[in-house]
């Protein structure tokens, strides 16, 4: 007879195990656990079945792998929990018995410390490995880095989130490894690129943060603990791996001046202090450059200018040809697309190089409205060497005045203000001096998303588009990549319109303005016309002269007869070319002339209405025409999927809807946008 076999001892029931057990198995308080979890990155499970994964008639809502559990057993920092548990028995004890003074010592020299570094090296084997993790990391220190400091968030943790993030950003900017950036309601995303790995993460705004009692800060402090850990991992690998001292010289008075990129000083391993951020040369105050990590690099550069100065013998044509065919290229390979519908590849990336020369020729100045921060990093990221500020926003920039003509384009974000310039007096006489507020001569001024849009399009774009007060051109994330039959900002209305989608949608209500238009024109000029009869009917002495035959002709008119169409069109087109209307036609040019203006027949009242009639009928006849080529390839669909399985027709449908939802959203941007090119075009 076989052995039976007992319930829960295999399948589901023996692969998870509640959290209640977890804790009673592991003998922690429930914080302990959440915590022990946190650092070892183990998560609740989902089972397939609830029911077969309990083991009691309770309904339980969290599981976790048996194995993580028995996992969980062997961990060092199980024993420092023991510990401290064991230290608040004491604190405790010693509070009984009245001795404060023990308390005190206890709690500050017996508190056990818990050290991650074993749990880093357990979870991230690879360096690439903690890479990958960085994401999350950085956004939740660059966010604690920005909150203000309350019960639940001490300074201290504050202070030291801040520090890593400035640690971290001072190697983009040496390596120009930042690659992409945008401005949103939440923040400002950033991405950069690490040994082939892209890490983006977030950087909330310079606001005034409000510490909510909702939010539990007791997790979010076990997460900074175990990410802090992480990225001095990680800074300490990148400082190291181009040769930086690890940790860098850090000014606190500078710090406390707000000099927040300024205050860290870089050192190199070996060759000394680099002393700026970018590690160029630096003009001093009596003009002579200082000497930095460059010179070499110039002194070579020399050698080689007057080593191109003197021709070499000549070569035959064929070894001359053949150094033309050796010669590196230093341009990209691009991916073209092929055909209609073929893929679209991702584009090579720029190189470090080219991201670190992209605000390389310019010095800056941002105005005190403008976000310094991320100004600053972004800017000396890409290659600036030069960024200045106004004294107000704190210490570290190159210089503090505005009117310095070393710099070359001054950001600014308010509407452009203009006053009269300043002068003073120099050695040469009276000196043209820009008051504040006005503009320097030969400077560019610029609003913030030049910055932004000229990194993420890898070009310096035309700073008009970006003058102060100007209508910005639409700020699109770099990440969302544009999809055949979708919505584009970018590009021109009259490439993403299909079959003449814009003249059936936005021609109508132009020639209806034009109707109504030319309308009016005719009416007035029917007044005016049926004023100058009355005056030509009366002559000076009150009697009637001019419309004495009037009443009879225009019976006659009335009264068309019994003729045939055609021939109550010829007896129009005759009316038309009556004498009156080449009077009024001749009396129009001469008002026209006499006013200065250009007089053109097209533009009469008659031609107006005319011209708008044929223009209903030709977008009318073009309605017909889409509406038949519509009906016409909806029948070949509906052919087509009679011919297909219950299956893939249900997939098709489902297909077809999200399609034409998309497809509804675009048309929808679409009117939107066509409508406000026409309001504007008036």
């Amino acid at each position: 007879m076989p052995k039976i076999k007992k319930k829960g001892t295999s399948g589901q029931a023996k692969n998870f195990i509640t959290r209640t057990q977890a804790v009673r198995k592991l003998q922690i308080s429930l914080p302990d656990f959440r915590r022990l979890c946190i650092y070892k990155g183990i998560y609740p499970r989902e089972p397939r079945n609830k029911k077969k994964a309990s083991k009691t008639s309770t309904p339980s809502t969290t599981f976790y792998y048996t194995k993580d559990i028995h996992y969980l057993l062997h961990e060092p920092i199980l024993n420092k929990f023991r510990d401290h548990k064991a230290l608040a028995k004491k604190i405790a004890r010693s509070l009984g018995r009245g001795e404060v003074g023990d308390a005190a010592r206890l709690e500050k020299t017996g508190k056990p410390r818990i050290s991650l570094d074993h749990i880093i090296k357990e979870r991230y084997p690879t360096f690439v490995d903690a890479l990958r993790d960085l994401d999350d990391a950085l956004s939740l220190l660059f966010l604690f880095a920005n909150l203000p400091s309350t019960s639940t968030v001490p300074p201290k943790t504050i202070a030291h989130c801040q520090r890593l993030c400035l640690e971290f950003q001072h190697y983009l900017i040496i390596t120009h490894s930042l690659r992409k950036s945008f401005i949103s309601i939440k923040g400002i995303y950033y991405q950069a690129t690490l040994q082939g790995q892209d890490i983006l993460w977030l950087v909330p705004h310079k606001f005034v943060q409000r510490v909510t009692g909702d939010v539990d800060f007791r997790i979010m402090g076990t997460f900074v603990e175990f990410y802090t850990t992480l990225l001095g991992f990680v800074n300490y690998r990148l400082y190291t791996s181009i040769g930086l001292v690890y940790p860098p010289r850090f000014d606190v008075s500078s710090d406390e001046r707000g000099g927040e990129l300024g205050a860290i000083t870089l050192e190199g391993n070996g060759v000394g202090t680099l002393g700026t951020v970018e590690g160029q040369n630096k003009p001093s105050a009596d003009g002579v450059q200082e000497k930095g990590p460059d010179a070499e690099n110039n002194a070579i550069q020399k050698h080689a200018d007057e080593l191109a100065q003197h021709p070499e013998p000549a070569m035959d044509n064929e070894q001359d040809q053949n150094l033309v065919d050796e010669a590196p290229i230093d341009t990209i390979d691009t991916f073209e697309v092929q055909g209609e519908g073929a893929d679209v590849l991702d584009q090579p990336r720029q190189s470090d190089l080219e991201a670190g020369s992209l605000f390389a020729p310019y010095s800056f100045f941002l105005s005190r409205e403008t976000p310094r921060q991320p100004l600053e990093f972004i800017l000396r990221a890409f290659g600036c060497k030069y960024v200045s500020w106004d004294e107000v926003l704190g210490d570290g920039a190159f210089t503090h005045d505005e009117h310095d003509p070393s710099i070359t384009h001054q950001v600014v974000d308010r509407p452009p203000i203009i006053q009269p310039d300043v002068f003073t007096s120099g050695d040469s006489g009276l000196v043209s001096k820009s008051s504040s507020g006005g503009r320097m001569p030969g400077r560019t001024y610029i609003q913030p998303q030049w910055i932004w849009d000229c990194v993420n399009q890898s070009k310096l774009l035309r700073p008009d588009l970006y003058a102060p007060g100007a209508t910005l051109p639409p700020h699109l994330s770099p990440w969302v990549k544009p999809m055949k039959s979708a919505y584009d900002p970018t590009v021109p209305l009259e490439e993403q319109e299909i079959d003449g989608e814009g003249k059936l949608e936005g021609g109508s209500d132009k020639d209806e303005e034009d109707e109504i238009q030319g309308l009016k024109v005719g009416d007035d000029d029917q007044a005016m016309a049926g004023l100058d009869e009355e005056v030509d009917a009366v002559d000076d002495h009150g009697m009637d002269v001019a419309g004495a035959d009037s009443d009879d002709h225009s019976v006659d008119e009335e009264f068309g007869g019994f003729d045939s169409d055609d021939a109550r069109d010829k007896d129009r087109d005759t009316r038309d070319d009556d004498p009156n209307d080449n009077e009024m036609e001749h009396q129009r040019e001469l008002e026209a002339e006499a006013a200065g203006l250009a007089y053109t027949a097209s533009a009469s009242p008659r031609s107006n209405v005319q011209g708008a009639k044929n223009s209903r009928t030709k977008i009318t006849e073009a309605k017909k025409k889409a509406a038949k080529k519509r009906q016409e390839e909806e029948e070949e669909l509906e052919r087509r999927k009679m011919m297909m399985s219950k299956k893939k027709r249900k997939l098709y449908e489902k297909m077809s809807y999200s399609n034409q939802a998309k497809d509804a959203e675009a048309a929808r941007l679409s009117g939107k946008r066509r409508k406000l090119e026409i309001a504007k075009g008036r």
